[in-house]
C-alpha cells in the first residue's frame, strides 16, 4: 500500500500533477460556464429582489471557497508542524493568494448585493466584520512569506499565524449563528430544506461552487507547481554561491 505522503514527494506531486491539473482545469472551466450560464440566463428573478439576486452566483460560491481555502491552509500548516512536509508548507503558501482574492469578491459582490437590499455598501455586521478581519490575516500572511528569507522559517511564523486566523474563518461561516443580530441572511446554500433557498436558485448554485472549488483546486496545484520549482531554484541558487 504506497503511502499517502509518497504522493506529496515532490518528484511524485510534479509527475501526477502534470496530468491531473489539465483536466481538474477543464472541469473547473465547464462547471463555472454552465453553472453561471444557467444561474444568470435561465433563472427567474427573486420577487423581492429582482434581477439583483443573481449576484447569489457568484457571491456564495466565492465566499464558501474564500473561507475552506483558510481550512486548507491550515491543514497543510499543521502538517508542515508536526511532519516537516516541504510541499504542505508550499501548497499552504500557493492557496494565500487565491483565498485572499475569493475574500475581495465576496466582500465586493456582497457590497454590491447589499446597496440595494440594505440601503448601504457596507455594515458592521458580525459577518462582514469577521470577512474582512479575514481578508487582512490573508495580506498579513502574504506579506510574512515575502518578508522572510529563508523559507523554513517563513514556513513556520506562517503556520503560526494560519492557526490565529482560523479563528475568524470560522468566525466568518458561523457569525449567523453566533449572534442573533446583524443584517446578513443565514446560509443560503445548506441542507435544511427550510432555510435553503428555491431548488430553481439551489441547483445552479451548486454546479457554480462546484466549478468555483474545482478552480482553486486547479490555481492551487498551479501555483504548488511554480513554487516547487522556485525552491529548487533558490536552492541551486545558493549552492553555486558557496561554491563559488
Amino acid at each position: 500500500m504506497v503511502s499517502i505522503w509518497g504522493w506529496a514527494n515532490p518528484r511524485k506531486f510534479m509527475g501526477w500533477t502534470d496530468t491531473a491539473l489539465p483536466v481538474i482545469a477543464v472541469l473547473a472551466a465547464g462547471m463555472l460556464a454552465l453553472g453561471l450560464v444557467w444561474g444568470f440566463f435561465f433563472t427567474p428573478d427573486d420577487y423581492r429582489q429582482g434581477a439583483t439576486v443573481k449576484i447569489f452566483y457568484i457571491h456564495v460560491p466565492a465566499a464558501m471557497i474564500a473561507i475552506n481555502a483558510w481550512g486548507m491552509m491550515l491543514v497543510a500548516s499543521l502538517v508542515w508542524i508536526i511532519r516537516r512536509h516541504h510541499v504542505s508548507a508550499l501548497a499552504a503558501k500557493a492557496a494565500a493568494p487565491v483565498g485572499m482574492v475569493m475574500t475581495l469578491v465576496a466582500l465586493a459582490t456582497g457590497a454590491i448585493w447589499g446597496q440595494p437590499m440594505w440601503g448601504t455598501y457596507w455594515e458592521w455586521d458580525p459577518r462582514l466584520t469577521s470577512f474582512l478581519i479575514l481578508f487582512l490575516f490573508y495580506l498579513g500572511y502574504i506579506a510574512l512569506w515575502e518578508a522572510i528569507e529563508d523559507p523554513d522559517t517563513a514556513a513556520d511564523l506562517t503556520s503560526v499565524l494560519c492557526l490565529v486566523g482560523s479563528v475568524f474563518a470560522i468566525l466568518s461561516r458561523y457569525a449567523v449563528l453566533f449572534w442573533n443580530q446583524g443584517l446578513h441572511q443565514g446560509a443560503s446554500l445548506s441542507m435544511d430544506a427550510e432555510e435553503n433557498v428555491a431548488d430553481v436558485f439551489w441547483y445552479p448554485a451548486l454546479v457554480a461552487t462546484a466549478g468555483f472549488a474545482l478552480l482553486f483546486v486547479a490555481l492551487v496545484l498551479l501555483r504548488t507547481r511554480t513554487e516547487i520549482r522556485a525552491r529548487r531554484l533558490h536552492a541551486l541558487e545558493t549552492r553555486e554561491r558557496m561554491v563559488s
